[in-house]
């Protein structure tokens, strides 16, 4: 029985996707099917290389052309959109296993400014002059707190990290009002902050006391340094104000830190 228009298809497409794996479509020539697979692959590999430079340049030509092969073959995306196709090879990366753990790191990192880049967020109602102690925090969904094993911030061809370091690299990315995304490094005690704060609908006196539990620590001993840090993040932009309690855990199982 001859084969539908799909099957047809089917079998091209898994071809070109991998064709080490799978027989060519019967009817069309070799040369052909180089084209298409080029065409393809090439523009697969054009859009990673440009949403992950530094990593491209880090890798060794094989290597790169390995993972992006692979990624290609058998990693099943689950977005038709172009401008969501590097969070999945971040997915992608971060389920490989026989890799230096720098390289998801770095492909995260890299990730991230082009999602805040390209965030449709609409920040939620909130109070701008609310207070930042007694009230609860919001966070925008503009700022992301990020906690790495690795050095990615320094990492590029010609600084390849060969142990991991002693201390984790603690940053904080935020789209700020001129459209661009910003990095900077964060503190031990302002990272658990952000994150908390991130997870957990609390006040800030409620935020602060928890972290001095999880410190081992009185709350008298950050409250002045952690009102100061809600003032600055303010200011910056990256907490917007309050909004309402909404009667969420009164515990956050932070990570020591």
């Amino acid at each position: 029985m001859t084969e539908s228009l799909r099957e047809q298809q089917l079998r091209m497409t898994r071809f070109i996707r991998n064709p080490q794996a799978h027989e060519p479509p019967p009817g069309i020539e070799a040369r052909r099917l180089a084209v298409y697979r080029q065409l393809f692959f090439g523009n697969l590999q054009s859009l990673l290389a440009g949403n992950f430079p530094v990593l491209h340049a880090s890798l060794p030509r094989e290597q790169w052309q390995g993972l992006t092969e692979d990624f290609y073959a058998v990693f099943h995306c689950r977005t038709p959109l172009f401008t969501e196709v590097a969070g999945e090879f971040v997915d992608y990366l971060e389920g490989r296993a026989g890799q230096p753990g720098w390289v998801a790191e770095l492909a995260h990192y890299e990730w991230i400014e082009t999602a805040l880049l390209l965030s449709d967020k609409a920040e939620p109602d909130h109070d701008p002059d609310g207070d930042l102690l007694d009230g609860v925090p919001l966070l925008s969904s503009l700022a992301a707190p990020l906690a790495y094993t690795w050095p990615v911030s320094h990492i590029g061809p010609d600084d390849i990290p060969s142990e991991m370091p002693a201390e984790p690299t603690l940053l904080l990315a935020r789209r700020g009002a001129d459209l661009q995304v910003h990095f900077s490094r964060l503190a031990p005690l302002a990272h658990a902050l952000l994150v908390s704060l991130q997870q957990w609908q609390l006040t800030g006196r409620e935020h602060l006391k928890a972290l001095a539990e999880i410190a081992g620590v009185e709350p008298a001993a950050i409250e002045g340094q952690g009102i100061a840090l809600l003032r600055s993040l303010k200011e910056q932009g990256v907490v917007l104000g309050t909004r309402p309690n909404c009667g969420a855990p009164r515990r956050s199982p932070l990570a020591r830190f």
